[in-house]
């Protein structure tokens, strides 16, 4: 039975982290004085949730802030973007493409299609500029300030694909103070991760900053088929960023050029690791060793560049920004994650129908963006903003089928061509009613038009050629508006009302099919109560809210099935509510610690939805209807964790006059996950509670560090997806990482 948020329930939840955030803020107050400890408070964080610098506590809306420690913890084992999965509350991430393709989730709301022009109601939004194709939101993580999450709709200032929020990465910007540092690691597993970057003056008005990545593993899964030892799991990754920034008076110019090169390993499919009637490993399942007949590789190269142009006009600045980006992609995989089939033996392991070894590419993915925002300085009372969004992406997509048993013979083949425009115009307003209230609404209007076309040229299952056309177009208002009630210096509640949007959606796979599937407009309306406070002398940063949310015609992808079609699909209403929380505290002035938590709930309300269920051996728990298909009213969302946690600490031992020995480690829970739309009992994550640790030492007050650390430190193995039209496929966790790291900065 599921439960509904009424109100009275959400004031009583709402009234206990009001109650929570008063009690640390009068701490402050009453806690007794420590006259000879040296204390460490916590540093005022600066955001652009609002697309102007503001104060975390001060922007009403639910925010978490990711620090460059706490990415650097888990990049020295050359983990990506995926890594922030469990990382913020109520954040999930996942992927059936390796490196190159996240799919990322915000309160349940995602999208699990894999096809090259999926779009996503999370937006990912690099230095200012939306990345709008799945391939380009993996670009790696280094030399950041921070990283922003925004939770709920954002459609008043990041407008399209943006209902279930936003993801803000911002590097680290030019200075004419010279700056920069180096570190590299190297760990088991081959792993090995270098990055450095080094800034200052240019001469005259002029600073640059360049960054540069590099990260590597070598092969460690071994394929028993072929003999080959170390054959899968590797790979080599490069990136590059080249700032420059010009300022006089005024007027400031800021070029940004980045690249990426990947080559390695796709994600390694695992042919029935999953028992029949339960989630659990096949026995005798390893995680280093895999029996494949199929190939498996993958290239990558991304580029793009942005100018950021901005005039200081008096009381208002204007803002340019334009954006280019480019991309292709080349990934092939053994399906199947076997070998042989049930025409073709022998075959394993288990039972294997047919043979599936794929590939798809995208040899062009080419993307421009503009933005124009006149806005208001910072007045005491009034505060204002305007603009014009521009949006422009034209991408190609091949698609191949090779007959594995054929020495991989191309037997499938068909391209995809996308072009997308769109446009927008926004405004908000932050006005200061009174003393100890604010008022924030703001509103836009976007118009989104697509092109698509797929032509078939060669079926695997026989069929004709085939050419088919799409052309969906929407327009669309959305917005927010927001109250702030300061309680005192230290605290502040806010009530949030916001609605967003993702435009219409297209989907066509052709070589097992003879249509394509298109997904109407999705859109959502959500309320928010939040807390923001302070206390204990500033040592204590405490954020929460509690929220809920209703979406008509979410665009949902009804994954493989006993068919092996993917299809776009709108679910008539699904329903969500939960609570998050961020803690940050300094216990003493050595020990910080922080911390994270969620409880999301997501349902499905659409009686008549139905979707196909596994052609492998499974055992489907839902009911079906006339056809054999699923029925999935009341289900739970695919890859929407109930509960998330999160938590670091760190403990520093003075030594000398400089120095430190420290240790630091970092923990993130997610409970149990869906894989698909329909309930299976052997297509679900179990929950999962990974670590990170790292001790060393620091000198030169903090400008040398060396450290041991490990990844995974307890060796968890977890299932984290699954493919089912062929046999009950399976896809793990990286094994444990221990290694070593040295930095240093100037």
């Amino acid at each position: 039975m599921s439960i509904v948020p009424t109100p009275r329930r959400a004031a009583l939840a709402f009234s206990v982290l009001v109650g929570l955030g008063v009690t640390a803020a009068h701490a402050q107050d009453t806690a007794p004085a420590a006259e000879h400890v040296k204390t460490t408070e916590l540093q005022t964080v600066k955001v652009t949730a609002s697309k102007r610098v503001e104060n975390l506590q001060k922007v009403p809306v639910s925010l978490t802030v990711l620090t460059p420690e706490k990415l650097e913890a888990f990049g020295q084992a050359g983990d990506g973007v995926l890594q922030l999965a469990s990382r913020a509350p109520s954040v999930y991430a996942e992927t059936s493409y390796g490196r190159e393709f996240p799919r990322f989730y915000i309160r349940g709301l995602g999208n699990s299609d894999f096809d090259l022009n999926a779009s996503q109601p999370v937006s990912m939004v690099y230095d200012d500029i939306v990345q709008e194709n799945p391939i380009l939101k993996g670009f790696p993580l280094f030399d950041l300030a921070q990283v922003e999450v925004l939770r709920g709709p954002q459609g008043t200032l990041f407008g399209r694909n943006s209902p279930a929020g936003v993801i803000k990465f911002e590097s680290v910007r030019p200075s004419q103070e010279t700056s920069g540092y180096a570190r590299v690691s190297y760990g088991s597993l081959g792993t090995a991760n270098a990055e450095a970057a080094l800034g200052g003056a240019l001469g005259g008005h002029w600073s640059g900053r360049v960054s540069a990545l590099g990260q590597h593993r070598d092969n460690w899964i071994d394929n028993t088929f072929t003999g080959k030892k170390d054959a899968l799991g590797g790979y080599n990754e490069r990136a590059l960023r080249l700032q420059a920034l010009y300022e006089n008076g005024d007027f400031s110019a800021l070029i940004n050029t980045h690249a990426r090169w990947l080559d390695g390993t796709a994600t390694v499919n695992r042919a029935n690791a999953i028992t029949l009637g339960d989630n659990q490993f096949e026995a005798g399942f390893q995680r280093d060793k895999v029996a494949q007949d199929g190939r498996n590789q993958q290239h990558l190269f991304t580029w793009g560049s942005n100018l950021h142009l901005d005039w200081n006009l008096g009381d208002m600045s204007f803002t340019s920004i334009t954006g280019l980006e480019r991309a292709t992609t080349y990934s092939l995989g053994d399906v199947d994650g076997g070998y042989g089939a049930s025409f073709h033996l022998p075959m394993g392991p288990g039972f294997i129908p047919f043979p599936s070894e794929t590939a798809d590419a995208m040899p062009h993915d080419r993307q421009i963006t503009q933005e124009f925002r006149l806005a208001s300085n910072s007045q005491d009372r009034l505060n204002w903003q305007v603009g014009t969004y521009y949006f422009d992406e034209d991408i190609a997509i091949s698609n191949f089928d090779y007959a594995t048993f054929n020495d991989h013979a191309l037997d499938g083949y068909a391209n995809q061509t996308q072009r997308t425009k769109a446009w927008a115009v926004f405004g908000s307003v932050n006005y200061q009613l009174a003393d100890d209230f604010e008022l924030r609404a703001g509103t836009r209007y976007s118009h989104d038009k697509r092109d698509f076309r797929v032509d078939r040229l060669l079926s695997p299952l026989g069929a004709p050629p085939l050419t088919l056309t799409a052309n969906p177009n929407d327009s669309r208002w959305s917005g927010d508006v927001t109250g702030t009630w300061t309680l005192s210096p230290n605290v502040n509640v806010y009530a949030r009302v916001a609605n967003g949007f993702r435009a219409p959606s297209v989907q066509g796979r052709v070589l097992f099919s003879d249509f394509i599937s298109q997904a109407k407009p999705e859109t959502i309306t959500s309320y928010e109560l939040g807390l923001k406070s302070t206390g204990m002398d500033n040592h204590v940063r405490f954020n929460a809210d509690v929220y809920s949310y209703t979406m008509h015609n979410e665009q949902l992808t009804a994954v493989g099935g006993d068919i092996n079609i993917t299809r776009l699909i709108n679910a008539k209403k699904t329903e969500g509510y939960g609570a998050e929380f961020d803690l940050e505290a300094y216990l003493t002035p050595n020990f910080v610690l922080t911390a994270g938590g969620s409880y999301n709930h997501t349902e499905l309300k659409d009686p008549n939805l139905a979707v196909a269920v596994c052609g492998a051996q499974c055992t489907v728990l839902d009911p079906r209807n006339a056809d054999g298909n699923a029925l999935i009213d009341g289900n739970v969302l695919p890859n929407s964790p109930k509960w998330i946690g999160t938590l670091t600490a760190r403990y520093g031992i003075p030594y000398g006059d400089s120095g430190e020995f420290f240790v630091y480690t970092d923990w993130n829970y997610r409970s149990q996950v869906n894989f698909f739309l329909y309930d299976s009992a052997e297509f679900k994550g179990k929950p999962l509670l990974e670590g990170g640790l790292r001790v060393g030492y620091n000198w030169d007050y903090g400008r040398r560090e060396i450290a041991l650390y490990g990844r995974n430190i307890t060796n968890k193995r977890a299932l984290i997806g699954a493919i089912d039209f062929n046999n009950r496929t399976g896809f793990v966790n990286d094994p444990r990482v221990i290694g070593v790291e040295f930095r240093a900065e100037l």
